[in-house]
C-alpha cells in the first residue's frame, strides 16, 4: 500500500472483540533476542515451506493471516486471538535501521515477538527509492545498503519464518529505473541475504526467502520484460521459495492475472505470498457517490454528501457502530461486494500453491488523514473499524460490517476451502 505506510499509533475503538488497552498496546513487548536457528537448532518436514524441510512455526501452507504494514502498534497477540489466526506480517523500511537498533524497530521488534510467542511471521523489506536512483552492485551506495540489511538479518534470521526481499519494487523505484538498475540491485540483495542465511543458520534455517511483491499485473503494461526477468531469477534460484503479489484490484477477477502470470513463470514446487490485497480500487470508484438514501433520513445528513465526507466526518467525530454498519451495507457497491474476502482467499487456496495471505487489520492514522475525494480509501478494507466507530460499552472494538467474520470462518479450513 502506497499512502499509509507512517508510523503512527492507532487510536479509536469500537465493537466486539479485545478492549482498547489490549489493542493499543505493543504486541507482546519486545524481543530482544539475538537470532538463532529456532529453539532446539532443529527443523521439521512439514509442507508448505517452498519444498524445503524448515521451520519450527507453524506450517505455512494456505494460511491467512494479519497485516500491519510498518505500523504494529494495536496489533498485539489479544488481536490475532480475537481474529483467531496465527500468522502476522509486517515490513521493515530500510532507512530506519540508520537511526534505531535493528530489536528496537517497531516491525522487527514486535514481528521477532510474535515469532518468539509462537506465531507465524513474515517479514519484507522496504528499499524506497521513489526519489533516488538504485545503488548498484560494487558501489559504496550498495555497500551501505548491504550494511543495513545486515541488521536486519541479525535480529531475524532463523527466528522469522519468512523473510520477503523486497516490499513493492516496482512502486518504490522510480520510473527510469524499473527497466535498467531494478533487477541488478535486487538480485545482489538476494545473492547477500542468501549468503548470510548460510553462514547464520545453514541449509535448515527456519527462514524461508521469498521475492516480493509484484503490483498492478491486472494492467499488461506492467507485465514488463523487467517484471519477466524479476520472475525468471525467482524460478532460477534454489534457494527462493516463492514470490509475493500485492493485488489491490477493482475486480476479483484481475486478482487471476496475477497467479496467471506468477505461477507458470517460476518453479513447480515454488510457493506464492499474498501479503496485501483488497478491493481498494473498486471503493476508489465509489468514494465520490452519494451516500445512500436510507442512511441520508436516517441519520439527517444532506442526501448529495458524498461518501468520503461522510467517512471524513466518522474520523473527525466517530459514530455509533450501527451507522457506520449503516452507511456501508446500504451502499450498494460495498454490499454486493461483502463476499470478496471469502471468495479471493478461496482463490488463492484453489491454485494449491499459496503460502500465506495477509490482509489489513487496524485503520492506521494516516489512512484517516486529509480526506478528500482523491484520498484513496484504504480504511474501508481494515477488519477494525478503530478510527471511525465509536467503542461498544465495554470498550471493544467495532469491526468491518462483514470482513470481520468472513476473516475467522477463514481460519477454518472446512469453511475457507
Amino acid at each position: 500500500m502506497q499512502d499509509h505506510g507512517e508510523a503512527n499509533a492507532g487510536r479509536r475503538t469500537g465493537g466486539t472483540g479485545p478492549s482498547r488497552r489490549g489493542v493499543l498496546g505493543l504486541a507482546g513487548g519486545a524481543a530482544l533476542l539475538a537470532s538463532g536457528c529456532g529453539p532446539d537448532g532443529t527443523a521439521d518436514s512439514r509442507p508448505g515451506t517452498g519444498g524445503t524441510e524448515r521451520g519450527t512455526g507453524p506450517a505455512a501452507e494456505g494460511v491467512l493471516g494479519v497485516n500491519f504494514n510498518e505500523e504494529p502498534r494495536g496489533v498485539t497477540t489479544a488481536v490475532l486471538d480475537d481474529l483467531r489466526t496465527k500468522w502476522v506480517r509486517g515490513f521493515v523500511a530500510m532507512p530506519d535501521l540508520d537511526t534505531v537498533q535493528a530489536l528496537r524497530q517497531p516491525a522487527i521488534s514486535s514481528i521477532t515477538s510474535f515469532a518468539d510467542s509462537g506465531y507465524g511471521t513474515v517479514l519484507s523489506l522496504k528499499f524506497p527509492f521513489r526519489g533516488k536512483p538504485l545503488p548498484q552492485p560494487g558501489t559504496r551506495a550498495m555497500d551501505a545498503e548491504l550494511a543495513r540489511v545486515d541488521r536486519v538479518l541479525g535480529a531475524v534470521l532463523g527466528k522469522v519464518d519468512i523473510l520477503v526481499i523486497g516490499n513493492e519494487p516496482f512502486l518504490e523505484t522510480r520510473q527510469e529505473d524499473r527497466a535498467s538498475l531494478l533487477n541488478p540491485f535486487y538480485e545482489a540483495v538476494t545473492a547477500h541475504v542468501i549468503a548470510e542465511r548460510e553462514k547464520h543458520c545453514g541449509t535448515r534455517c527456519r527462514t524461508s526467502l521469498y521475492m516480493g511483491a509484484l503490483n498492478r499485473l491486472e494492467d499488461p503494461a506492467w507485465r514488463t520484460p523487467a517484471a519477466d526477468a524479476w520472475l525468471a531469477h525467482v524460478k532460477a534460484t534454489p534457494q527462493i521459495d516463492g514470490v509475493d503479489i500485492h493485488p489491490h484490484v477493482s475486480r476479483i477477477e484481475d486478482a487471476e492475472a496475477y497467479t496467471d502470470y506468477v505461477l507458470p513463470a517460476i518453479r513447480p514446487e515454488q510457493r506464492f505470498l499474498a501479503t496485501e490485497f483488497s478491493l481498494v480500487q473498486w471503493w476508489k470508484q465509489h468514494w465520490s457517490d452519494p451516500v445512500p438514501t436510507v442512511y441520508a433520513d436516517r441519520h439527517r445528513v444532506p442526501a448529495d454528501t458524498a461518501v468520503w465526507e461522510a467517512v471524513r466526518d466518522a474520523v473527525a467525530d466517530p459514530v455509533t457502530q450501527q451507522r457506520w454498519r449503516d452507511l456501508l451495507m446500504n451502499s450498494p457497491w460495498f454490499a454486493t461486494r461483502q463476499d470478496y474476502l471469502t471468495n479471493q482467499v478461496r482463490r488463492f487456496r484453489a491454485t494449491g500453491r499459496l503460502a500465506v495471505a495477509a490482509y489489513g487489520t487496524l485503520q492506521q492514522p494516516p489512512m484517516a488523514r486529509d480526506i478528500g475525494p482523491e484520498k484513496t480509501p484504504w480504511l474501508l478494507n481494515s477488519l477494525y473499524a478503530n478510527l471511525v466507530a465509536q467503542p461498544s460499552a465495554n470498550g471493544d472494538l467495532a469491526h468491518n460490517p462483514v470482513y470481520f467474520d468472513a476473516f475467522r470462518a477463514l481460519q477454518d479450513p472446512a469453511g475457507g476451502s
